[in-house]
């Protein structure tokens, strides 16, 4: 009897790059190969790559090259680079490793099928750029996340921050028709999803292409959507928040209680040399409108420490920005050098024991802060998504609508990953909530 033929995807990286790797196993699916959780068994290797962090390119060709060593022993099996990395190399990432068949870029996902068998036929293939037609089809996309559908709504970032290589890798913004949008969102009800998260670089920065609507218009819709239990969209940024997005924050109970925000800074002089477009206060008097609109709101935000140029009274005020806000998490980072980007001909680079040093002071600060926050949870009540098995027996995991983890023992009938239960926050930790279940579990989709 054959064996079927499999696939082994890596992935790195943001919720978009999660969502390509779902439909690049759609498609393989759909051609009857099986994923596998063992790299050894594949004859088809994804790595869908991430371009933001420090030494991508580095980690990648590493990782390519434990990929080739299984080609000693399996001539045929097709190693393909994926994802930003992909879009930024090209051509030199078939040079540098002899081994790797084809690569393709993010707005070519949909074309994984016809490069494979370009492939198979004897071409090693470079798929990159931003074709104006691309091929999205909802049907080919292996929803493997049973608590969580992801839609993309909008493609590329126009904002060329001066440290980001996002609109070099993923292009210029391209929003997606607001009726196909509807309907990925009508499809993935049906079939019984409960929470949707739309998702964009630039999620808020929606418009309907040729038409009037914004991103306001497309919340408004898709909440009143029938089915629809939970409404998350991410990254939002600060500069294209109207009034009348955080009217529909505030007026939709299904929207998860829960923004990511990024600031970056807490200092203006260095949020003009990112160019992000906004000041320390803007950024604040939109947090002060988001939480009169959504008493409940948690927000979580990105930091960079270490940018060119920032002295110590820069970062002082990012701790105190830090302070003012109080997040309910904060993801930081050491600023790194990306290709093609402007920040590495700024002046005033930073020594890294320097950045170091002001990152674990952040962490510091941020950590105290979430525990505070969460032990006010305390005997709180909440309505859990499941996602998953805690480690210790007979417990289990899920998010609150405020995006928290909670740890719950099952209890004498566990419930099925994607269901809902109430649970009742009894101890609170920094960085996940642990509570009893209070009720029977809703039926999740099969």
């Amino acid at each position: 009897m054959t064996r079927p033929r499999r696939f082994y995807i890596e992935t790195w990286g943001c919720q978009m790059n999660e969502l390509d790797s779902q439909r690049m196993a759609g498609q393989l699916m759909q051609q009857g190969i099986l994923p596998t959780r063992e790299v050894e068994e594949a004859d088809i290797i994804l790595l869908n790559s991430c371009s933001v962090r420090e030494k991508a390119e580095q980690k990648v060709y590493s990782r390519l090259g434990e990929y080739r060593l299984l080609k000693r022993g399996k001539g045929d099996l097709l190693i393909g680079l994926c994802g930003c990395v992909a879009q930024q190399e090209g051509e030199r990432a078939l040079e540098r490793v002899p081994d790797l068949d084809f690569v393709l870029g993010p707005a070519r996902v949909g074309e994984l099928q016809d490069v494979v068998a370009r492939r198979r036929a004897g071409e090693r293939v470079v798929a990159t750029g931003f074709p104006e037609s691309r091929q999205y089809d909802i049907d080919a996309v292996s929803r493997h996340g049973e608590h969580k559908g992801m839609v993309t709504i909008i493609e590329g970032c126009n904002k060329n921050c001066t440290f980001c290589i996002v609109p070099k890798t993923r292009g210029p913004e391209r929003s997606r028709p607001m009726a196909d949008i509807l309907g990925e969102v009508r499809h993935l009800l049906d079939y019984g999803f409960q929470e949707i998260e739309l998702l964009g670089q630039t999620v808020n920065h929606w418009r309907e292409p040729g038409g009037d609507w914004d991103f306001a218009d497309l919340l408004d819709r898709v909440a009143r959507m029938p089915g629809l239990r939970r409404l998350r969209f991410i990254t939002s940024y600060p500069r294209d928040f109207t009034p009348r997005m955080v009217e529909q924050v505030g007026r939709h109970a299904n929207i998860a209680p829960y923004l990511h925000l990024p600031v970056q800074s807490g200092s203006d002089r260095v949020l003009r040399r990112m160019g992000r477009g906004y000041t320390r206060n803007e950024y604040l008097d939109l947090v002060g409108q988001l939480r009169r609109a959504r008493t409940d709101l948690a927000l979580s935000t990105d930091i960079i420490v270490g940018f060119p140029g920032e002295a110590e009274e820069d970062f002082a005020q990012t701790l105190e920005l830090v302070r003012e806000v109080r997040f309910a998490v904060v993801y930081a980072f050491k600023y790194s050098p990306r290709p093609g980007t402007a920040a590495p001909r700024l002046d005033g680079a930073i020594p890294a024991e320097i950045a170091d040093e002001r990152l674990q002071r952040l962490f510091a600060l941020q950590e105290g802060i979430q525990r505070e926050i969460n032990v006010g949870l305390v005997g709180k009540d909440f309505e859990v998504i499941v996602t998953g098995w805690g480690k210790q027996p007979g417990t289990q995991t899920g998010r609150t609508p405020c995006h928290r983890v909670i740890h719950f023992e099952t209890g004498p009938e566990p419930v099925s990953l994607g269901g809902t239960t109430t649970v009742r926050v009894e101890t609170a930790f920094a960085y996940s909530l642990v509570g009893r279940r209070l009720e029977a579990p809703a039926l999740a989709h099969s």
